[in-house]
């Protein structure tokens, strides 16, 4: 009985016979063992194999192969070797990778050729070094059309514009004739520092030099002028360019959704589909995103299952479109739905969907599984870390959100900006005075970042908050910049708590100078002052208001409050007469009400700010929209044990005190959000310790 032989000790033919064979069929891991097995793996198999990996999107095992191969074997490449390489490195993302490479190419003498070096410059450029990529350039002897276009595509791509466009210049007035993709290259960086007259000089060149029927010169074209608010003209460059591609589509349709035109990009997409151009991903997520951003979620949530329905897969980029239009309309039920389909098609690992999917779940109100993605997050940045900061502030949980912060600062990743904005904002939110200067002042100290008016603001409310209303002042007066209407309106809504009249007014005064045509300030100081019985000024106070609201053609919002019941959602307002659901409503809260004189509750009237009798206060403290929809939502309680009810304004105190009551007696968690924060009510207690 004669045994089988393994591959790699056949005839060298045979084995790269059984190389190209997995290969073709993609099946990359038995090529790899393979290819490590044979005592000298051709460069032609190498190649394709390392091109294979990177087109299936895994470079970095491109370059791991590359780098095994030149250790184990001394592999000596060739050019294509390298370019392959190039290529590998160029879709890392990593400027260490695209600099070892380099130096290979340079070790074999083969930085001059003209194909890999045109292929580093744009390796270079991925990777966000510039500087590599201008060297690359300098030390070619040849170069030719494609070189000045991936030096200019590279500082592009490195947020150096200007720059991109000197090069352009210096390549005309070397002689070098621009080709479409020079062009196309060149009219992305006018879009972007929106030259328009230098866009409008190549567009005459292109015209001159026989580009106007060239796809990619066509799509730049509209790109520039919508991009320079010449929405017209970009569509009339549009319909005159022949055998558009998807790519000129989606660049129209992004020109609309980018002039806020959500109509035009409709009708442009449907005409897209009734003349039999094919759709693909990117134009699919082309609308769900211009729609999504538009903030317009029903039309967003319709285009993703009209996308499915037209056999296209979500990827990436639809999930983090979608996220936050959960977030936006407070849609947890969808949202667990699509943290479904990430988990099931292995979206868990990419880093931008997981960090939109904890801010998902936090402005959803569930905390806890917000926490959960996080904590089972493989890699984590700045973004990552900042956003469960943010996480926990939001739902008051300051400790929590300096634990996040320190563990951070452990993990060696460096905080920035943003970081200290939402650490400090849990430190206010938590009353954590002492912390909160610690952190402020340990910005320049520690990590060389000076604070901005946003963390000056910041720092306003943490003293605000606890009560530290004249060092918040004093605070303000010292600012090194111009305060701003942050700093200003922390002041004043501090006031309010500590029922400080005086630096209210101060904080009202500035306050309606910055932003005359904000209500909410007209409104704040006039609560204060009904709290203080000063009722004349108060009225003169709303008498501004309404002529100014008036002046400006400025409305009041109404207060609302909504909840999610199964797949519906249900909106309040106050004193809601016409709810089909009112005599049950109503009803509950009445037997709330007696429960709660009973154990010695009385309505905080405070909160009424009409100069009306007690009884009718308790009246119209009962029918406010955050009983209503709490209530509602506990007679429709089904299996669930949390209640998530949002508000668009600040819940008033009385409403506070009521929920706290509503939580202990029914024995569920409710959680309302207001425009200020996340409160967690659970067993007569609410997570803001009562100091929001």
């Amino acid at each position: 009985m004669t045994s089988r032989l393994p591959v790699w000790n056949l005839p060298h033919n045979v084995c790269l016979r059984f190389l190209d064979s997995y290969i073709r069929l993609g099946q990359l891991d038995r090529a790899r063992d393979l290819l490590d097995k044979i005592p000298h793996p051709p460069l032609p198999s190498l190649t394709i194999l390392i091109s294979a990996f990177t087109r299936r999107n895994l470079p970095k095992e491109s370059i791991r192969l590359y780098q095994r191969l030149r250790e184990t074997k001394d592999l000596k490449p060739d050019r294509l070797v390298l370019l392959s390489v190039a290529k590998a490195c160029a879709c890392s993302l990593d400027p260490v990778e695209a600099k070892g490479l380099h130096e290979e190419a340079i070790k074999f003498g083969l930085a001059s050729d003209l194909l890999l070096g045109n292929a580093m410059i744009n390796m270079y450029g991925k990777c966000g070094s510039h500087q590599g990529s201008r060297k690359v350039f300098d030390d070619m002897p040849i170069k030719d059309v494609i070189s000045w276009t991936s030096l200019i595509s590279a500082y592009l791509t490195c947020r150096m514009p200007t720059v991109a466009l000197r090069v352009f210049r210096d390549m005309l007035h070397g002689g070098v004739d621009p080709n479409s993709f020079t062009l196309s290259t060149a009219l992305r960086v006018c879009s972007e520092l929106k030259a328009l007259g230098f866009g409008r000089e190549i567009h005459s060149f292109a015209l001159r030099k026989g580009f106007e029927d060239d796809v990619f010169v066509g799509s730049g074209l509209v790109d520039l002028y919508a991009n320079c608010s010449s929405i017209r003209q970009a569509r009339s460059i549009f319909n005159r360019v022949p055998n558009k591609d998807s790519v000129s589509w989606i660049v129209m349709l992004t020109a609309y959704f980018a002039d806020g035109d959500c109509e035009e990009a409709m009708k442009l997409f449907e005409l897209m589909r009734y003349q039999g151009v094919a759709t693909s991903s990117a134009s699919w997520n082309c609308m769900i995103s211009g729609f999504a951003q538009n903030g317009i979620p029903e039309q967003t949530i319709r285009l993703l299952h009209e996308m499915q329905h037209s056999g296209f897969k979500p990827n990436h980029i639809t999930l983090i479109s979608m996220l936050p239009v959960c977030a936006f309309i407070e849609n947890l039920r969808k949202g667990r739905e699509i943290h479904g389909y990430i988990y099931r098609h292995w979206f868990v690992e990419d880093l931008t969907v997981s960090t939109a999917l904890i801010l998902m779940y936090a402005k959803c109100g569930d905390l806890d599984k917000a926490r959960h993605v996080f904590n089972h997050m493989h890699r984590k940045d700045t973004v990552a870390w900042n956003t469960m900061i943010l996480t926990n502030s939001m739902h008051g949980r300051g400790e929590d959100a300096l634990s996040v912060f320190h563990q951070m600062l452990k993990c060696g990743v460096k905080p920035n900006s943003v970081t200290f904005t939402v650490v400090l904002t849990g430190c206010s939110h938590s009353q954590l005075v002492v912390e909160g200067k610690s952190i402020f002042h340990s910005m320049s100290k520690d990590h060389g970042l000076q604070p901005d008016a946003d963390h000056y603001a910041c720092m306003v409310d943490v003293l605000g908050r606890s009560g530290h209303l004249e060092e918040a002042y004093e605070l303000i007066q010292n600012m090194p910049m111009q305060p701003t209407v942050g700093a200003w309106g922390a002041l004043l809504a501090s006031c309010r708590v500590y029922k400080n009249v005086e630096l209210a007014k101060i904080a009202a005064a500035h306050l309606f100078e910055i932003e005359p045509e904000n209500p909410g300030n007209y409104v704040l100081l006039s609560n204060i002052l009904v709290s203080a019985k000063m009722w004349d000024e108060a009225s003169s106070v709303r008498v501004i208001m309404r002529d100014r609201m008036r002046d400006r053609g400025v409305t009041k919002v109404p207060g609302c409050t909504w909840v999610q019941v199964r797949d519906k959602v249900y909106t309040f307002v106050k004193g809601d007469d016409k709810n089909p659901h009112r005599e049950a409503i109503y009803g509950f809260l009445k037997d709330i009400r007696e429960k709660m004189r009973f154990d010695g509750y009385l309505p905080d009237t405070e909160y009424v700010l009409q100069d009306v009798a007690e009884e009718e206060k308790e009246e119209l403290l009962c029918s406010h929209s955050e009983k209503l929809a709490v209530a509602f939502g506990i007679l429709n309680v089904n299996s669930e044990s949390v209640i998530r009810v949002f508000k668009n304004l600040r819940i008033c105190g009385d409403c506070h005190n009521t929920i706290k009551f509503m939580a202990k007696v029914t024995g569920l968690q409710i959680i309302v959000r207001d425009n200020v924060r996340f409160h967690h009510f659970r067993d007569g207690n609410c997570s803001c310790k009562d100091l929001w």
